[in-house]
Parts: structure tokens; sequence; C-alpha cells
């Protein structure tokens, strides 16, 4: 993956990190970014955010290109709870959980006001169309700008010009992205610059409105036993995952402070 360098027309110094195991994760709760995301809306159009959670962090920590692409966007912000309290443990005044559901949430419920038009763009057409069902009901007001499933396997140069097309023609605001990590990261970083709108890589976000999955209940949450609840839903899918990158989370951890 080779791209040229991208400037960021937003300070990146005004965002106040800290570094786990590599990741610039920000210092930020969910009403300090969505007010951020307000202010500077217009300048972090062809940038991404990435949504960041231990499996994706633990997988930065051993891949330096994705660790790259972790902190190539305008930030990395704490989807997780274990991110969420680490970084409380050294000195972050202001981090707390922030799921990319929520923040899609909160960024849907100031639509109303500021008219922001949305693509959503991965996932399969069955859970589009249920998505889209979900947020004309939830969200009457909500301006769809369009939606799109790629295929699951590699584009094409032709096919990823078509698609930056397309993305670019639709003149969203935001761009939400259901690919999944870490597929949803490489595909922002290497179209930063190039897609005119600002892109956030949302993982499970689109089954969440959906319905094909449910969300933990809130002391489920409060107490990092979501991945449990998620584990209960798709076991075949998750437990690999999550035995895998949780113990290694705790242990590098441990190992750093040590």
């Amino acid at each position: 993956m080779v791209r040229g360098q991208f400037t960021h027309k937003t300070d990146k110094s005004q965002i106040s990190t800290t570094d786990i195991l590599g990741v610039n994760i920000a210092d930020i709760n969910i009403r300090q970014l969505t007010d951020f995301t307000m202010k500077n809306l217009e300048n972090l159009k062809g940038d991404y955010l990435c949504v960041s959670n231990v499996h994706t962090t633990v997988t930065a920590y051993e891949d330096e290109v994705y660790r790259n692409i972790q902190n190539s966007g305008i930030m990395a912000i704490p989807d997780g709870n274990p991110l969420a309290v680490v970084g409380k443990k050294r000195g972050c005044k202001n981090i707390e959980r922030i799921t990319g559901i929520a923040y899609m949430r909160k960024i849907f419920d100031i639509s109303r006001e500021k008219h922001y038009r949305h693509f959503f763009y991965g996932s399969t057409q069955n859970t589009l169309d249920k998505m889209c069902e979900n947020l004309k009901r939830e969200y009457p007001y909500l301006d769809i700008a369009g939606m799109y499933s790629p295929p699951f396997r590699k584009l094409t140069d032709t096919e990823s010009s078509q698609v930056i097309e397309l993305l670019n023609n639709a003149n969203a605001d935001f761009i939400w992205i259901g690919l999944g990590a870490i597929k949803q990261e490489i595909f922002m970083w290497e179209n930063q610059g190039t897609v005119n709108s600002f892109m956030i890589g949302v993982g499970a976000g689109f089954d969440y409105l959906a319905g094909n999955i449910r969300q933990a209940p809130k002391f489920m949450q409060q107490h990092s036993l979501e991945w449990l609840f998620r584990l209960c839903q798709q076991p075949k899918r998750l437990l690999k995952r999550y035995l895998y990158t949780n113990t290694k989370f705790i242990l590098h951890i441990c190992r750093k402070q040590g």
C-alpha cells in the first residue's frame, strides 16, 4: 500500500491523546467529539476517524503498517472500555468509551438541525435494506445520500475508481464505513484526500442499526462485559478473536507497565 502524504486541514495538535500499545487514542468523550465534529466538519472532509477497540489496538501493536493507518486519521477514539480504563489510569481527564453506534446516533440526532447528508458503505445488501427501513422509521428527517454493498473481495482498479466516483457524486457530509476491521481502516487510509466526505469506520454499526445484533445492557457495558454479550450472539465468529486479542491486550499492557 503506497500513498502520498496527506496534510490534515484540521490541526491534530488540538486533540490530546495517550499512547496505548502504539496507537494514539484520543482523550475525549462523546460530547466533546460531537462538538469537535460540528465545529470542524468542512475541514474534516477527505479525512477519516478510527473507532478503535482491543482487537484493532492489538493488531496495530503487532503490525507496523496497520499501526500507521490507525494513527494517520484525524483521531482514534476509544471504543472498548479497556482502552478508556487504561487511559484514565494514565491521567486522561476526559477519556470515555465512545462506541461507533453511539457516535452515529449523536450525529443522526443533530442532523435534524444541521441537515447533514449520510452515505453508508459496506455490509450486505440485506443488512443495508433493513438498516434503511429502521433509519427511516427512527430518524424520518435523515438525509440518506446513498448506500452501497461492495463485493466481498479486493476491488479491481476500475471498480475502485467507480466507487470513488459514486461516493463523491453523492455529496455526503459523512460516509459511514461498515467493512469491519481492519478492512475499513485500510479503505479509509487508501482514499484519504480522495473521497470528499468525512469517513468513519463503524464496524458492526450497520448490524446494530439493522437489528441483526443487539447491544449489551448498560450494566454490562459499564463493567467491560459487552464482549461477553456479543460472544453469546456470535460465538463462532468472535470466540477465537476474543480469546486471542483480549489475552494479548492484558499481557502487553502488564508488560508495558511492569
